[in-house]
C-alpha cells in the first residue's frame, strides 16, 4: 500500500521580477538614485564659489539630507501603510497644529513665516505637511466612500482648504497650491463626478478675481505686493524690472545658452557670475540647462518621467482604495511641483517658490519627497504580497 499523501505546505513567498528582498521597487529606486545624483552634480558646480573656504558646503549638506531621506524611505516602506488609516485624526491634527505653531513662532524670512530654526537645520513644516495631508484625506475619504456625493466632496475640500489657508497665511504660496492640487487629486482618484470639479473651478475663478481685483480695490490685502508681482510677471518678464521678472529672464538666458551639450561648469557664466539667483534651489533646472545643455535637461526629464510612471503604476496595483488614493495624491503632487518648477524656469509659469523634487537643494523638500517615496514602496510591496498570496491560494484550492 502506498503511503498516504501528505498535504502540501505553502511555499515560501516568492518575489516578483520587479521587487527585491528589500521590498523596494527597483525602477522607482533607479529614478530616485538618478535624480539625487543629478542634484549633487549640479549643486557642486553651481555653488563652488558660494561659501568661502568650503566649495563643497552645499553638496555635503545635500548629501546628509539624502542619506537621512533614504533611511526614512526604507523604514516607511517596511510599515503596513493601511494602519495609518486608523491614525487619520492624529495625523490631521499634526498637520493643522504644526502649521499653526510655525505661523505663531517662526521668524519672518524673505517675507514668509514658514521656517522653524532648529540646530543646524531650518525646517519648513508645510513641506512635511504634504504627506500628512495625503494620508489624512485618504483616510477620511475611505470612511465616507459608500457614495461619492456632493456632501462628501464638499467635506474633503474643506478638510483640504483649512491647512491650505494656514499655509497661505505663512506667505508660502507654493506649498498652499500643492495642498490644493493634492486634495483635488484624491477626489479625482476617488471618482468624484465632473460636475463637482466644474463647480470647484467656478469657485476658484471667483476667488482669484476677488484676490487679485476686488479685494485690492476694497483696501483688503490678501496677497502681499511682491506675491502679486511674482504671479503676474511671467506674462511679460522683459518689461519688468522687479525681482521676479529679472529671475525668469536670467533663467531663460541660462537655459538657452546651454544649447545641445552645455557650456560646462567653468563656462556657465550665468551661474558662476551670479546673474542667475537662487541657482541651487528654485532655478536648479536652469543651472542644468546652462551647464549640460539639452542633453542634461533631457536626462533629468527622463528620470522624472520614470518616477511619475512608477507612481501611477503603483496606483493601479494598490491592494485597497486607501493605498490608491495616497499613490494618486503623491503622483499628482510630484507632477505638479515638477511642472511648476520647470515652467517658472522656462518662463511659462509664475514664480511661487515650488522646488524641483529630489533636485533642488533643501532638507525639508528632500525629506518630504523621500517620505512620499517610502509610502509608494510600501503600497507597491503590499500589493505584490497580496497578489502572490492570492496566486498561492488559487493553486492549492
Amino acid at each position: 500500500m502506498s503511503a498516504p499523501i501528505q498535504p502540501a505546505s505553502d511555499p515560501p513567498p516568492s518575489l516578483g521580477p520587479r521587487e527585491w528582498r528589500l521590498r523596494l521597487d527597483p525602477l522607482l529606486l533607479l529614478a530616485t538614485l538618478g535624480l539625487v545624483a543629478c542634484s549633487l552634480i549640479a549643486i557642486r558646480g553651481a555653488t563652488a564659489d558660494d561659501w568661502d573656504g568650503d566649495p563643497l558646503y552645499y553638496v555635503k549638506r545635500q548629501a546628509v539630507y539624502i542619506g537621512v531621506g533614504f533611511v526614512l524611505m526604507y523604514g516607511l516602506s517596511r510599515l503596513d501603510y493601511s494602519r495609518l488609516r486608523e491614525l487619520r485624526y492624529p495625523i490631521y491634527g499634526l498637520l493643522i497644529f504644526g502649521n499653526l505653531f510655525v505661523l505663531a513662532i517662526a521668524p519672518e524670512t524673505r517675507g514668509t513665516r514658514a521656517w522653524l530654526e532648529l540646530p543646524g537645520f531650518n525646517l519648513q513644516y508645510s513641506e512635511i505637511g504634504k504627506m500628512l495631508l495625503a494620508v489624512a484625506l485618504a483616510g477620511f475619504l475611505v470612511e465616507r466612500m459608500r457614495e461619492m456625493g456632493r456632501q462628501t466632496t464638499a467635506r474633503v475640500m474643506l478638510l483640504g482648504l483649512l491647512p491650505t489657508m494656514i499655509v497661505l497665511a505663512q506667505s508660502d504660496l507654493g506649498s498652499a497650491t500643492v495642498y490644493v492640487v493634492g486634495t483635488l487629486a484624491i477626489l479625482f482618484v476617488a471618482g468624484a463626478p465632473w460636475r463637482h470639479f466644474a463647480g470647484l473651478a467656478a469657485l476658484f475663478a471667483v476667488a482669484v478675481a476677488f484676490v487679485l481685483v476686488a479685494a485690492p480695490r476694497l483696501g483688503v490685502e490678501v496677497l502681499k505686493p511682491y506675491q502679486v508681482e511674482r504671479l503676474t510677471s511671467f506674462m511679460h518678464p522683459s518689461e519688468n524690472a522687479n525681482d521676479a521678472g529679472y529671475q525668469q529672464e536670467q533663467a531663460r538666458i541660462a537655459i538657452g545658452s546651454g544649447e545641445k551639450t552645455g557650456r560646462g561648469v567653468d563656462g556657465a557664466t550665468q551661474t558662476k557670475l551670479d546673474f542667475l539667483p537662487e541657482h541651487h534651489t528654485d532655478f536648479i533646472y536652469a543651472v542644468i540647462g546652462e551647464t549640460y545643455g539639452f542633453a542634461g535637461c533631457a536626462l533629468v526629464l527622463s528620470l522624472y518621467a520614470l518616477l511619475i510612471w512608477r507612481a501611477l503604476h503603483i496606483l493601479t496595483i494598490a491592494k485597497n482604495l486607501f493605498g490608491a488614493l495616497i499613490a494618486g495624491c503623491i503622483a499628482m503632487m510630484l507632477l505638479y511641483q515638477l511642472f511648476v518648477n520647470i515652467g517658472m524656469n522656462v518662463g511659462i509659469m509664475p514664480i511661487t517658490g515650488v522646488t524641483a523634487p529630489l533636485l533642488s537643494f533643501g532638507g525639508s523638500s528632500m525629506l518630504s519627497t523621500f517620505l512620499a517615496l517610502g509610502l509608494l514602496h510600501s503600497i507597491n510591496a503590499q500589493a505584490r504580497d497580496t497578489a502572490s498570496s492570492k496566486g498561492r491560494t488559487a493553486i492549492f484550492q
